[in-house]
């Protein structure tokens, strides 16, 4: 028999437990159920832990920058152990803090893979649950890889959780995964190489930055390859030994370790979606605007596993879970509004976008005034010894609004922040001028930028 309950949530991740916490303040029943810890790739194995790791990267790099500028680096180095360990001290505690909280707002937290069998029941370690109202938040897993050896990589999970870190480390693919592990890896001591198949890597991202941040990686030993495919993959007495092809021709390169950097999909293949009749593709279950299933009304789907607009970011999984919950709620039909999220890759200095590029401002029809600025000597740069900064920010010549800002440098993460602000608000450059920010700091940059 059955146990009903309101809506049964699919995914302990930020934006499950977002919409599982909203639904049961609201006074419904709600369960909520994985098959991993409580709390998701970005509080356990992404976004957090990896920047706690960074975050010993970023003391070497900037004590070698300071280097002949009255500090002495000397010795200075990453203990990968402990800093391993000050990761666990974060992580460690988070599964059994979501748990406590969720079933302090009156949500029943299950254990288990969930299996649909009927559009509105789901199996879950062999126990029947009936819920008028289903939300799929499962998240994303690392993309299949068919050639000979890939059992031989690691996932971004793995890595997060190494013991100690070789002395060469191969990351596969041009995306997010590789180029911040690339990062915090050569600054512990690693030697790195990212392997990119196709010839412009972190292809989201303004390219004039992006050949910005390859050029400043490469003077930390951040190799990029381009162009190349791994074909095989064979395991040696002193590690591993990779077959590639680059241009028609085949090399050979040794790795202590390889990296699988090549990529996510929607994480739903336990789901038996087809007995949901639910619709998917490769880029998640299909949803209408208000992210509710096209084909089964009782389904919604937010962040990695639904098929919407949106970034595949936490922060976007967490709004677009929010935004369903409150569409069952209410039976609304609300739509998630993307506009002018930020997204970084937070290597070392970070790389940050906003809104449109170029070509898709182009592509629009919008006249727009592109100002670009190389603030590699600026103040902020030379305060820390870094020599590498750009901005490019697009604005629109008919409103006076920024479409599109791309940022490279140092704690440009932060600027992103109040550039997303008034692009939300329509704020226009002019105004932007016209306030006086907190001086010197990285923000007061903005109206010189603009």
């Amino acid at each position: 028999m059955a146990t009903d309950v309101d809506l049964l949530v699919i995914g302990a991740g930020m934006a499950g437990i977002a919409a599982a916490t909203k639904c049961a303040s609201n006074g419904w029943n709600v369960a909520i159920v994985d098959s991993l810890p409580y709390g998701g790739t970005c509080a356990l194995r992404g976004c957090d832990p990896k920047k706690i790791l960074r975050r010993g990267a970023e003391v070497i790099e900037a004590a070698r920058l300071m280097s002949g500028k009255g500090v002495n680096p000397g010795t200075m180095s990453v203990n990968w152990q402990e800093l391993m360990d000050h990761k666990h001290g974060f992580t460690e505690p988070i599964p059994r803090t979501m748990e406590e909280d969720l079933r302090s707002h009156g949500v029943q937290t299950l254990h288990g893979t969930a299996t649909f069998t009927s559009p509105t029941t789901v199996n879950i370690a062999g126990a029947s649950y009936q819920a008028p109202k289903i939300l799929v938040a499962t998240g994303a897993a690392p993309r299949p890889l068919a050639f000979p050896g890939a059992e031989h990589l690691i996932d971004s999970t793995d890595f997060l959780n190494l013991q100690k870190l070789p002395p060469r480390i191969v990351f596969l693919g041009g995306g997010f995964i590789s180029f911040e592990f690339a990062h915090i890896a050569a600054r512990a001591g690693s030697s790195t190489l990212i392997l990119d198949r196709g010839t412009r890597p972190l292809k989201n991202f303004d390219p004039d930055l992006v050949d910005l941040l390859i050029a400043r990686g490469e003077k930390s030993g951040i190799i990029v390859q381009r162009g190349t495919s791994i074909t095989r993959i064979d395991k040696s007495d002193n590690g591993f030994r990779l077959h590639l092809t680059q241009a028609g021709e085949t090399s050979t390169i040794d790795a202590d370790l390889v990296v699988h950097g090549a990529g996510r999909i929607p994480d739903l293949s336990r789901l038996n979606l087809e007995a949901a009749k639910v619709a998917y593709g490769p880029k998640g279950i299909q949803v209408a605007d208000h992210l509710q299933s096209t084909t089964n009304p009782a389904v919604y789907a937010a962040g990695d596993a639904a098929d919407t607009p949106g970034m595949p970011l936490t922060p976007v999984a967490v709004f677009e879970a929010k935004v369903a919950a409150s569409n069952m709620l209410k039976s609304g039909t609300t739509a998630p509004d993307y506009f002018a999220i930020p997204t970084t890759v937070f290597t070392i200095p970070e790389l940050v976008r906003l809104g449109m590029l170029e070509h898709e401002a182009a592509d629009s029809g919008l006249d727009v005034d592109v100002r670009y600025t190389d603030t590699s000597a600026w103040y902020t740069n030379y305060r820390t010894g870094e020599t590498s900064g750009a901005s490019k920010i697009l604005i629109d010549k008919s409103t006076d609004q920024i479409v599109g800002a791309h940022l490279f440098g140092t704690d440009y993460a932060e600027l992103a922040n109040t550039i997303s602000l008034a692009m939300k608000h329509g704020l226009t450059t002019r105004q932007l001028k016209s306030t006086t920010a907190t001086y010197p700091s990285v923000g007061s940059d903005l109206a010189s930028l603009v």
